[in-house]
């Protein structure tokens, strides 16, 4: 006779709800969201071109339960049978026994489909949106918020959500809905029996609260435990060159098994605690059979049962415990994920960056004028003041200044990446903040300090700007900005993948190349913001020979610290805390002997600028 329709209450099931990286469970650090009722109800809307799928789960979740309920008593029905010699039934009622335990595992395995399916195709909805608002949001959102955070809400709250939505809503509707049905089954053979049952859940629920605060404490120094431990590796991992340079190699190890003995002692002990935790859960439920047995064997000597209400009882009394530590353990995870989902809805309602303004705008000369601009990127803290100049049509400018003067800035106030504070710039005569922003990008080719190069083939960074330019295109691009001579070095050339971004490069090498992309965008404006800052001085002058040609024709605005690179541009403008301080050409700026004649000395003389 089978006494048990569900699993024992497992001491390694415990330990992986608690594990760093699962989903919070009831002794693990639970984020409480401020405004769960529409965070819910946003979440929900993901779940509506989804709602065959959600019907389908639910029915599967209800099938499984009433099966559940049911066979306990058809147990009880068959075994009484046995007892009172009614062997013809016996039969008839196993065979529906045998029924209820075929529906409940069908239904379980449709239920493991149905969540699965749900599960991807809402949470593919929600990372879709959420990277589409990402890509969407302006330059000044993104650099105001850390990257690290950003991708954490892309992918630990986002898992999060998965979880849930996988297991803890499904777990949590099962768990009521069988709590609901065990009770009236209960009730329905013996109350004074069920209410004996009972006794025991005040038990269970200050062991529980008891251990888990207890396992909370150590999960939750595990989990800092671990922070600094990954911090440690990233830091010595990425700094290896330093670490191996000075010789530190020994200390570096040290200081990894210092923190690793730390991690190791206080997750040995949260392992204990949470050990203990089913083999006291389960002398609880032993409890409760031995009460079950006991009165139940009372209340059949004096009439009031039979044999089978004992037998179906003992089922029932675990299947009422079982929902109760699941409530409790789903409340943590749900509260967790509810919170994630409330970051992630944070990042969506962010304000959109405006690209707002006319997409017909052509730019036909290229001529730039700041006037009167003005820029804080803190309130208060003004980076750019009252600064004026026009850049005629083909003319090449240079931006020179010491770091911090506000060069990159007005770069970036150009390129419509920032707002102004005041004041206005314009492009042949008309305010860009009138000309569409993808207008204004798609008329400015520019190339960075930092270089950035995308995990593909090296053709298609050539051809980021334009996927439909032509191979012939690409090469005499490549040519002209001497990367060829990289594409050469490179296995498979053109069609070489860069892998993490071009790590495998050398600096100056992705360097060349995406001054080979700027060639390929055929700008209307030039912005070189220390283009050649890593490259030799050999290459730097290859490339200062084919920027003569690239920037024919072409408005030019070049940030520079090497001012040997700048000699022949048309003006130098010196800038110091966001203003012009002095312009000219070279030698009429070294004729002056100001603050462009010391800088220029200083780098003649081998000294840092």
């Amino acid at each position: 006779m089978s006494t048990s329709s569900s699993p024992s209450f497992s001491s390694s099931s415990v330990r992986d709800r608690f594990r760093p990286g699962s989903h919070a469970g009831r002794g693990a650090p639970v984020e409480k969201p401020k405004d769960a009722k529409n965070t819910l109800l946003r979440l929900a809307a993901y779940f509506a071109p989804n709602r065959t799928y959600v019907f389908l789960l639910a029915l599967a979740v209800v099938l499984a339960v009433v099966a559940n309920v049911i066979a306990p008593s058809l147990q009880s029905r068959a075994i009484d049978d046995l007892v009172g010699g009614s062997f013809g039934d016996v039969p008839r009622t196993l065979g529906w026994m045998l029924l209820a335990y075929l529906i409940s595992c069908g239904a379980n395995l449709l239920q493991g489909y149905y969540s699965s399916r749900l599960t991807q195709k809402v949470i593919y909805r929600l990372r879709r949106d959420l990277f589409a608002k990402v890509i969407s949001l302006p330059i000044s959102y993104l650099d105001s918020r850390s990257h690290g955070d950003m991708m954490s809400r892309m992918t630990n709250d986002a898992e999060n959500v998965s979880g849930v939505i996988s297991s803890s809503l499904t777990s949590l509707f099962s768990a009521v809905l069988t709590l609901i049905g065990t009770v009236v089954m209960m009730l329905h053979f013996s109350v004074p029996l069920t209410l004996l049952t009972c006794s025991t859940l005040v038990l269970s629920v200050v062991m529980t609260n008891v251990i888990t605060k207890a396992m909370r404490k150590y999960y939750l120094l595990r989990q800092e435990l671990l922070g600094r431990l990954n911090g440690i590796v990233e830091e010595k991992v990425s700094a290896c060159k330093t670490v191996t340079a000075y010789n530190l190699q020994d200390e570096a190890i040290g200081e990894f098994t210092a923190a690793s003995d730390q991690y190791t002692r206080t997750g040995i002990i949260g392992d204990i605690i949470a050990s203990a935790m089913g083999p006291l859960m389960n002398m609880v439920n032993n409890l409760s059979f031995v009460i079950v047995a006991a009165f139940g064997a009372w209340f059949t000597l004096k009439g009031s049962i039979s044999v089978g209400v004992i037998s179906a009882f003992i089922i029932y009394s675990k299947q009422f415990s079982r929902p109760i530590n699941e409530l409790a353990q789903l409340y943590g995870q749900i509260q967790t994920a509810v919170a994630g989902a409330e970051r992630i809805f944070s990042i969506m309602d962010a304000k959109s960056e405006d690209k707002s303004g006319d997409r017909s705008f052509e730019v036909r000369d290229g001529i730039i004028e700041f006037s009167h601009v003005n820029f804080s990127y803190v309130p208060g803290k003004r980076i750019i003041q009252d600064f004026n100049l026009r850049v005629e049509a083909g003319k090449k400018i240079a931006l020179v200044g010491s770091t911090g003067s506000g060069k990159t800035t007005v770069v970036n106030l150009l390129m419509r990446f920032y707002d102004l504070d005041s004041g206005c710039i314009t492009v042949d005569g008309t305010d860009i903040r009138d000309i569409s922003s993808d207008v204004v990008r798609d008329s400015i080719g520019i190339v960075l300090q930092d270089t950035v190069l995308f995990t593909d083939t090296v053709r298609n960074n050539l051809k980021y700007a334009d996927r439909s330019l032509t191979d012939k295109a690409m090469i005499e691009a490549a040519e002209s900005s001497y990367c060829d001579r990289v594409v050469d070095s490179l296995s498979d050339g053109y069609d070489t993948v860069l892998t993490a971004a071009g790590a495998n490069l050398s600096q100056g090498q992705r360097q060349l190349l995406t001054i080979g992309r700027a060639f390929l965008s055929y700008p209307k404006i030039l912005i070189l913001d220390e283009a050649t800052s890593s490259v030799d001085t050999r290459t730097e002058q290859h490339i200062q020979n084919a920027m003569v040609e690239l920037m024919r024709d072409r408005t030019s605005l070049i940030i520079a610290h090497r001012l040997s690179t700048i000699r022949d541009a048309d003006q130098i403008v010196v800038m110091d805390q966001g203003q012009i301080i002095e312009t000219g050409t070279h030698d009429e700026l070294l004729a002056k002997g100001g603050n462009y004649y010391r800088l220029y000395m200083s780098q003649f003389a081998g000294r840092e600028t």
